[in-house]
């Protein structure tokens, strides 16, 4: 998933940035309101992590502004300040949840799995025949068996499931899986599907390229 980090203090985004990407996130580090609103206008996210106390306009403003432009995108606020009177605010202009500082990461990273969940589907599971995605654990399993993926593999069949039954062009894949300041390669994602395809065809899953357009994987039913 592509997600905004929004937070001024350099350490602190650099610490989440990390832990974010080694789950196979992909990450975009903005560090005042004004860059934020800029950023959640013109480019896609699957969730924004948003800290209140910023340069210039305030998280609050940017959470207001975005939900202005109809946007359902999940917001996790973060906040130096743990007054209910904060917490209320913040959700009551469409936050999705709240973190107070300081916290541990690993509950950061349960909001954010959570968060990403329930704005793509209602079970931690994607399944397709019989291959199973956990997004919780970050696991694949085809009858009931593990399978040995790296992230980027995970991350890009995580992609193509979410959509399923829909064409995923290279460009989508991109946007979700590398950051602003990623170099990526010109046949990068051809060959993490290409080492996806020879972990998954034995097990009787097709990666379909559409000419021109992208890849596809099939629903189970048979419908394009």
């Amino acid at each position: 998933m592509r997600i905004l980090v929004v937070e001024d203090d350099k350490v602190l985004a650099d610490a989440l940035s990390r832990a974010l990407v080694q789950s196979a996130h992909a990450v975009d580090i903005v560090s005042t309101g004004e860059d934020a609103d800029s950023a959640l206008a013109l480019a896609i996210y699957d969730l924004a992590i948003l800290d209140i106390g910023l340069p210039g306009l305030s998280g609050l403003e940017v959470l207001k502004r975005l939900r202005s432009r109809k946007s359902t995108m999940p917001v996790l606020m973060l906040t130096a300040f743990d007054t209910m009177e904060d917490q209320v605010r913040g959700l009551d202009l469409g936050a999705d949840d709240y973190l107070s500082k300081p916290f541990d990461l690993p509950v950061l990273e349960a909001r954010v799995r959570a968060l990403l969940r329930r704005g793509t589907q209602s079970t931690p599971y994607l399944d397709h025949g019989l291959l199973r995605f956990d997004t919780v654990g970050r696991r694949v399993f085809h009858d009931k068996k593990p399978l040995d993926l790296s992230p980027r593999e995970l991350a890009v069949l995580e992609l193509l499931l979410m959509r399923e039954g829909r064409v995923v062009s290279k460009e989508q894949m991109v946007n979700h899986l590398y950051g602003w300041g990623d170099e990526v390669g010109a046949n990068a994602i051809e060959v993490y599907v290409y080492r996806l395809r020879k972990k998954l065809e034995p097990l009787g899953c097709e990666i379909r390229t559409v000419r021109g357009m992208g890849y596809l994987m099939e629903r189970d039913d048979g419908e394009n």
